[in-house]
This record gives C-alpha cells, structure tokens and sequence, in this order.
C-alpha cells in the first residue's frame, strides 16, 4: 500500500463539500482509515450545497458515512468538536496525514496563529508540531493579503496549500469531472493512488512531425 493507512480528513465552513465527500469516498474505496472531523459550519454548508444531511451526533454521523461509502466496520471514524481523547489530538496518536477540505478562511487563520479551540484546530497543530503532513484545501476568492500571509506562513512550517482551483486541460464535461480533479491532486500529494486524472504527459501521443 502506497501512502498513508490512516488519515485525518476534516471539512470546515467554506464553499465545496462536494471535495471533502469525494474524497472519503476515495480514501474509503482505497482500503485507508479515515478519523473524520467536520465544523457545524461545514454541515450548514453540505446541507446547502448537496443532498447529503449528516446526521449531528457523531455515533450517528458515523453509521450514516459507513452506509454513504459502503466503508467497512471501524474504517471510518467521526469525532466531535470538542473530544480531546481523539487520537487526533495528541502527537503519539495522530495519523501521519490530514487534510482539511474545504479549509475555510477562519480555520486557515486559527491554524496559523495554534488557536486549538477545537479538535480541527488541534488536530492540524499536531500535525504540524510533529512535522507531519497536512493539506489545506481552501476555497476562497479573492484573497485578502491575511489569507495570502497565513496561507505563506503555514507553507514556510511546512503544510501544503492547494487551492480548489479545478483546471481545464483534461477537457471536463461534468462538475464531478471539476471536483475529481482537485481530489485527484490532494490524493497524488498523499500518495495514495488514483485513476480520476492522468499526470501531466501521460496521454501524450507523438506524431510523425515530433
């Protein structure tokens, strides 16, 4: 198995549930375990954006994500805000991977300045503090200069920015073709396998001219 066996996925109050769902399902389908950690904001976002109604109490939630992804029993993990005894929250039990898609604005300042007021917020210092991986996807636009200076200052300690910035070149008929296309780049980042996009050059075909 290429990339991480465990990892955290968190989705804050920004624009584009539509990522963080695709992306479980993805890391479902690739046999990894995920510790899922959503915002209230995010749920009031996915009810507007989607059809999928998460359920607020985690042991719910949990069962409702297990049947949504046909994950297998204990694959799928969900903590609430405020759960301090999470693996997530502590350096000697966290995932060697997390990613906070979408990462709202507001998430992106807290992590930025080690806030910790909740088990997001914790989770993504842990991460960083043990030198690990962390993704942020944010989905914002424009920025202001204090997204563009905290989106530099977690890069400089070492998190990866990835923009929901879906491109053009793989020729998109659909919006899921949009959507597969920045889960795909946060998949390539982990490392674990994807067939959604072909990289740059795969499909390259040389002519007789070339």
């Amino acid at each position: 198995m290429s990339g991480p066996e465990r990892i955290t996925l968190a989705m804050t109050g920004a624009s584009g549930a539509q990522y963080g769902l695709r992306l479980l399902d993805c890391l479902v389908r690739e046999d990894r375990e995920v510790h899922f950690l959503i915002s209230k904001a995010a749920q009031l976002v996915m009810a507007t954006e989607t059809d999928v109604s998460l359920p607020s109490k985690p042991q719910a939630m949990q069962a409702f994500l297990n049947e949504y992804t046909g994950a297998t029993p204990g694959q799928i993990r969900v903590y609430g805000k405020e759960d301090w005894m999470a693996p997530a929250a502590s350096g000697s039990g966290a995932p060697s991977a997390m990613v906070v898609v979408p990462c709202s604005t507001g998430t992106l300042s807290a992590i930025a300045c080690g806030a910790c007021n909740n088990l997001i917020e914790r989770a993504a210092d842990v991460v960083l503090k043990e030198r690990r991986q962390l993704i942020l996807v944010p989905r914002e636009a424009p920025f202001s200069s204090i997204h563009l200076e905290n989106m530099l200052k977690l890069s400089n300690m070492g998190a990866t920015i990835l923009p929901a910035a879906p491109g053009f070149y793989h020729q998109p008929q659909t919006i899921d073709d949009l959507i597969d296309f920045v889960v795909a780049r946060i998949l390539n980042c982990l490392g674990v396998p994807q067939d959604m996009l072909p990289r740059w050059g795969e499909h390259h075909q040389i002519t007789p001219d070339e």
